[in-house]
């Protein structure tokens, strides 16, 4: 069963105001989780996540450990409830990495949610500092969006693929004007769609080097372990077996691409065919089956989900 499995983690764009609220009420191992996050960070993050206004929780200072907190709650619960399947992987995407660093115990929940509020506060600071934007990108291949992207870039205006979600969804990030040129181009490259995204944070471009560097700082200082399985990486979208390794790839998450697409490809290349989501929304299992038709995904987020687990476990 091992062997067929993997754990992966939403990142930012899965939140939504309720979040984990039911899994709270019936689950006392999910709201020990909420109540320790609510006391290392002083104030009350599961009243956000729970009740919102939805304008905090997507303010990206919050939306990144509440959706950590999220993560580690439901893996708690399911670990506990089954603690024979043990993952031959994990990932999380963007952000989503930070949860999966709890998951293969590279990194303890009180830690994992210190780095999460630091990565939130220092991409909000690169935001106010370098704003910039991002787009999604339909019916395009990557080779051609990579292309596109290099025509539309100037030395001092850049954009870049930032996350390649699945095969012809992908979004792209960088200055305006080059974003600009680039939805342009997408567009007469015959992109289905190139929209540009209510956002001002440059997420996973160059406009984030500074925050990337304040990042790598907490990175250095936070204490890691080997993993107790590789964690995907984001940036290498290879395996991660030591610290070193997880940290190295930590220290390039915020400038460099989400190799999402070929993380799956790589998780399915080494036999895994059964992948479980563990926190807020099911954005990753739909794009599994973008990625490969013929793996199976479940997303667990609430108590009616983790009754749907032994079934799918079944089939594997």
């Amino acid at each position: 069963m091992t062997s067929k499995i993997a754990f992966l983690f939403p990142g930012q764009g899965s939140q939504a105001t309720g979040m984990s609220r039911l899994l709270a009420e019936s689950e006392p191992l999910a709201q020990k989780i909420f109540e320790q996050a609510d006391d290392l960070l002083g104030f009350s993050l599961s009243k956000l996540a729970w009740e919102g206004p939805d304008a905090d929780l997507n303010d990206t200072l919050n939306t990144q450990p509440a959706l950590l907190a999220v993560s580690a709650a439901t893996l708690a619960v399911f670990q506990a409830k089954f603690p024979e399947v043990k993952p031959a992987y994990v990932a999380g995407h963007s952000m989503g990495e930070l949860s999966a660093l709890i998951a293969c115990g590279a990194l303890d929940f009180a830690s994992a949610l210190q780095l999460a509020r630091r990565r939130g506060e220092l991409m909000k600071q690169a935001g106010e500092q370098s704003p910039g934007g991002m787009a999604a990108i339909l019916g395009l291949d990557i080779d051609t969006l990579e292309q596109v992207c290099r025509q539309a870039s100037a030395p001092d205006e850049i954009v870049q693929v930032a996350n390649d979600n699945c095969p012809g969804q992908v979004v792209i990030s960088g200055n305006r004007q080059a974003l600009e040129r680039a939805i342009q181009l997408a567009q007469a490259n015959g992109a289905r769609k190139a929209k540009a995204l209510a956002v001002s944070i440059a997420a996973h471009s160059p406009l984030m080097q500074h925050a990337q560097a304040g990042f790598n700082q907490a990175v250095l200082v936070a204490p890691f372990n080997d993993p107790d399985c590789p964690l995907v990486g984001n940036v290498s979208a290879s395996p991660l077996s030591t610290a070193a390794e997880v940290q190295e790839d930590l220290q390039g998450q915020l400038t460099a691409r989400v190799r999402w697409t070929e993380s799956i490809e790589w998780m399915t290349a080494q036999g895994v065919t059964h992948f479980i989501e563990l926190g807020s929304g099911s954005v990753l299992t739909g794009l599994l089956k973008r990625i490969n038709d013929q793996v199976s995904g479940l997303a667990v987020g609430a108590p009616a989900d983790l009754e749907k687990v032994p079934g799918f476990l079944f089939a594997v």
